[in-house]
């Protein structure tokens, strides 16, 4: 098979799941689609393809979160800059609009995760957004099978001290 081919299969086939992840993470559609190009362009970049889709899905997966986790520490830096100039918020009134609402869910649900440690996030990510196994993510971050059960139980707990905290 073609270079280009191999490229467009595993473009086509492993792009929905890469972006899941990558919105996840960065709780932004347009920022998620850059990640994923530029995961892209790295696995085009590759000297040698490998050998099947398998083995792509889960290097792009490792790059994605390295590319990804590099976006984070820089969002961060620049959010405490930010956050510094802006002292007050604007509270939005309540409205019976149920699209407000559901948007409105989805930013505290994205709050809530951008506020959970990088290592618990990405094993939430990858488990609930990425629909992998936690083998598979074990493989990804190079932990064990066990250590990505504890991280994903304690993520999930701590997912809800923070949602409670936000809602109620």
């Amino acid at each position: 098979m073609m270079r280009e081919d191999l490229f467009d299969r595993a473009y086509e086939s492993l792009f929905p799941v890469l972006f899941r992840i990558a919105y996840r993470i960065t709780g932004s559609s347009s920022r998620a689609e850059d990640l994923c190009h530029e995961a892209f362009i790295k696995y085009w970049q590759r000297e040698e393809p490998l050998p099947d889709l398998e083995q792509t899905k889960y290097w792009l997966i490792r790059v994605l979160k390295n590319v990804s986790l590099n976006y984070e520490k820089k969002r961060s830096r620049e959010q405490r800059a930010y956050g510094r100039l802006q002292k007050n918020t604007p509270q939005f009134s309540k409205s019976t609009d149920q699209e407000f609402f559901r948007e409105e869910t989805r930013s505290i649900v994205q709050e809530a995760l951008s506020r959970l440690p990088a290592k618990m996030r990405m094993v939430l990510v990858l488990k609930e957004y990425g629909d992998l196994n936690y083998k598979e993510i074990a493989g990804i971050l190079g932990i064990s099978e066990g250590n990505v059960k504890v991280r994903a139980f304690r993520a999930r707990e701590r997912l809800a001290q923070l949602l409670d905290g936000e809602i109620g």
